[in-house]
């Protein structure tokens, strides 16, 4: 809601809608939704999904089934459900939302569920950016390192690595939606300064 108030103050229209994304109709409703208010949906930024921090030994199958489902599943559901649309239009931006070392297949011990559940949104987007090649629609992911004001790991602040902020997050985003990104398909722009293992 907070979000809805602050772009009506910028002068836009905008409109707060709750939806179970996890049911198996939720984001096809959701979706229908907006069109109804708006009339079009040209940009799906899939912005969604927890993020959990365990260790690795010590994950559980729901552990996995909520990481997944979230991080993964509903992304993919909330593609399918914009497409129709963007299709029909020959327009359309969607933007995923990753993780700054996802497609490194590196060991992730204390967040293996979260980094396994980016990974496959990574191979989902360059997946979906083939198949939508001749569509007008591309499909990209932003990956975000660390943040500053985010989860970030003890000492990060103090350390020598820069911290990114959420508002380079959200030039990244800006520039994928925008024409100048018109070309752009199947990226991953990293927002991560230099953020290594």
């Amino acid at each position: 809601m907070a979000t809805a108030d602050r772009v009506r103050t910028a002068g836009a229209e905008s409109l707060a809608a709750g939806a179970d994304l996890t049911l198996e109709r939720g984001p096809a409703r959701l979706s229908a939704r907006v069109e109804r208010a708006f009339g079009r949906i040209d940009i799906l930024v899939n912005n969604v999904g927890p993020f959990l921090q365990k260790a690795w030994d010590e994950v559980t199958a729901d552990d996995w089934r909520l990481l997944t489902e979230t991080n993964l599943i509903v992304p993919h559901a909330l593609i399918k459900a914009v497409l129709p649309g963007m299709r029909r239009r020959r327009f359309g931006r969607i933007i995923n939302i990753g993780f700054g070392r996802v497609g490194q297949l590196a060991a992730f011990p204390g967040i293996l569920p979260y980094a396994a559940a980016k990974t496959g949104l990574l191979l989902l987007t360059r997946t979906a950016a083939a198949g939508e090649a001749r569509t007008g629609v591309t499909v990209n992911m932003v990956s975000p390192g660390l943040l500053r004001g985010g989860i970030l790991p003890a000492g990060a602040e103090s350390g020598r690595e820069p911290l990114g902020t959420f508002a380079d997050v959200a030039a990244a985003v800006r520039f994928l939606a925008s024409e100048e990104a018109a070309a752009v398909s199947g990226a991953n722009l990293l927002v991560a300064g230099t953020w290594k293992m």
